[in-house]
C-alpha cells in the first residue's frame, strides 16, 4: 500500500481525516437508502398523520434498526390501563445490514490504497469514531414518544458492521494481513515448531470444514425456502391484495421482506435441524408439527406450513448432507495431522483411523454447532408487542442438534472419501511405432 501521488506543494490529507470522509460517505448513503422509501410512502399519503419531522424520525429509527440497534417502543394504554406500556423492539435484518457493510467494504479498499503498511489503524480510528458520532446523533434525533434508542447503543452498535466491512475491504485490497498490521505471519509461523505448525494446520482445516458445513446447510435451506415460497405463492399474493398498500407501500413492504430474507433462511436452517423456531410465545414450527397463533399480515408468512407434515422429517437430511461435504472437504485438505501423530504412537491402523475420524467429526460438529447457535441468536427478534416478543429459533437447541447432525455427516463423509477420490485406472495408449 502506498499513498497516491500528489501535486508539489499540496498538503496530504491525514489518514484519520480520510477515514472520517470515507465512512461519512457510507453513513450518508445508507441513510439515503432508508430515507427515500420512507419519503415515497409519506408523499403518497401512507403516513398521512405524520409531519415531515415525524417521518424523518421514522427514517432515523429505520437506519438504527438496519444496524441492529434495539428500540424501546411505547404503546398507548389499553382498556382498563392508566399508563402506556412499553416493549423492546430488537431485530437485525441481515439483508439490510449488508448495505452499510458493503459501503464500508468499499471505504476499506480505498483507505488501504491510501495507507502505508501498518498505518491503517489511523484511518480506522477516525472513520469508526465518526460512525459512532453519527449513530449517537441519529439515536438522539430519532427518539420520540413512540420509540427511543439508547445513545450508548447508537454509538457502539453501528460501528460493528462498519468496522467489519472496512477491515475485510482493506484485507481484500492489501491481499495479506502483514500489509495491514506490519506483522509477517508467514515468517512467524516458520519459526514455530513442527508440532505447532501441524496443530495450526489441523485447527484451520477444522474451521474451514465447519464453515463449509454451515454454508452448505444455509444454501440448501435457502433452496427449501424458495421452493416453499413458490408453492404458496397464491397465499402470499392474497395477503398483498388484502393489505392494498398501494405501489409505494407494497414496494417498501417487499424491500423489508427481502431485508429479512437471510433471517428466514437461518430460520429454515433451524427448522431443518429439527429445532424449529417460534413465531410468538407458545408457538412452535418444526419438521414434525406446526402450532402458531394469530400472526401479523406479513405476506411471506403465508408460506408457513400448517398441521402435521407427512415427510417433514426428510428435511433432517440437510445438515447431515452438509456434514458429508465437510468431511469430504477435510479429507481433500490432507491436513489430518492427528491421524499421522496417532499412527506414530500405535501400529494398529484400525484403531488410529477410527479415533482420528471420530475426533475430527466431534470437532467439526462442535464448531459448526457453535457457529449455528451464534447465527440463530443473530437472527432472533422481538417486536416488543404482546406474544411477538419471541421470534426465531432457540440458539442452544439449534447448536446441539447441528453439532450432532453435522458431526455424524462429517464422520461418514470422511470415511467414504477414499472411495470418491480413488483415481480410475485407464490403459495408457501407446504411440505408434513404439
Amino acid at each position: 500500500m502506498k499513498l497516491p501521488p500528489r501535486k508539489p506543494g499540496a498538503l496530504p490529507m491525514p489518514l484519520w481525516l480520510q477515514g472520517v470522509f470515507e465512512l461519512g460517505q457510507a453513513a450518508v448513503l445508507s441513510a439515503v437508502l432508508v430515507l427515500v422509501p420512507v419519503l415515497a410512502v409519506w408523499l403518497t399519503g401512507g403516513f398521512a398523520e405524520r409531519s415531515a419531522e415525524s417521518a424523518a424520525q421514522l427514517a432515523g429509527q429505520g437506519w438504527l434498526v438496519m444496524h441492529g440497534v434495539p428500540l424501546v417502543l411505547s404503546f398507548p394504554p389499553g382498556a382498563g390501563e392508566a399508563d402506556p406500556t412499553s416493549g423492546l423492539f430488537s431485530v437485525v435484518p441481515l439483508g439490510l445490514a449488508l448495505l452499510p457493510f458493503l459501503l464500508a467494504w468499499r471505504a476499506g479498499r480505498r483507505l488501504a490504497r491510501a495507507s502505508y503498511t501498518d498505518q491503517l489503524w489511523q484511518a480506522l480510528l477516525g472513520g469508526l469514531g465518526m460512525y459512532a458520532v453519527a449513530g449517537m446523533a441519529t439515536a438522539y434525533f430519532a427518539s420520540n414518544e413512540e420509540a427511543t434508542a439508547s445513545l450508548i447503543a447508537g454509538a457502539l452498535i453501528p460501528p460493528l458492521s462498519a468496522g467489519l466491512g472496512i477491515v475485510t475491504g482493506a484485507y481484500k485490497e492489501a491481499g495479506a494481513w502483514s500489509r495491514l498490521v506490519g506483522v509477517d505471519l508467514a515468517s512467524w509461523i516458520s519459526r514455530s515448531s513442527q508440532h505447532s505448525r501441524w496443530a495450526g494446520s489441523y485447527a484451520l482445516s477444522v474451521l474451514r470444514s465447519a464453515f463449509l458445513a454451515l454454508v452448505a446447510a444455509a444454501g440448501l435451506s435457502a433452496l427449501l425456502l424458495a421452493v416453499t415460497l413458490g408453492i404458496h405463492w397464491a397465499e402470499i399474493a392474497a395477503i398483498y391484495e388484502r393489505l392494498d398498500a398501494g405501489i409505494a407501500g407494497s414496494s417498501v413492504l417487499t424491500i423489508l421482506q427481502l431485508g429479512f430474507f437471510p433471517n428466514l433462511v437461518l430460520w429454515a436452517m433451524s427448522w431443518s435441524s429439527g429445532a424449529g423456531f417460534a413465531l410468538g410465545t407458545g408457538s412452535s414450527l418444526s419438521p414434525f408439527t406446526t402450532s402458531v397463533g394469530p400472526l401479523p399480515a406479513f405476506p411471506v408468512l403465508g408460506a408457513l406450513p400448517a398441521g402435521e407434515l407427512d415427510y417433514g422429517y426428510a428435511a433432517l437430511a440437510i445438515p447431515v448432507v452438509a456434514g458429508l461435504l465437510a468431511g469430504w472437504w477435510f479429507f481433500r485438505e490432507g491436513e489430518n495431522h492427528l491421524d499421522e501423530w496417532l499412527l506414530l504412537q500405535s501400529s494398529r491402523r484400525w484403531l488410529t483411523a477410527a479415533v482420528s475420524t471420530l475426533v475430527m467429526g466431534l470437532l467439526v460438529g462442535l464448531t459448526a454447532g457453535i457457529g449455528g447457535a451464534m447465527l440463530a441468536l443473530l437472527s432472533s427478534a422481538s417486536l416488543g408487542l404482546g406474544r411477538l416478543t419471541d421470534l426465531g429459533p432457540d440458539p442452544l437447541l439449534v447448536g446441539l442438534l447441528l453439532a450432532a447432525e453435522v458431526g455424524v455427516g462429517a464422520i461418514a463423509g470422511y470415511a467414504f472419501s477414499p472411495l470418491l477420490e480413488r483415481e480410475s485406472r485407464r490403459p495408457v495408449a501407446r504411440k505408434s511405432g513404439s
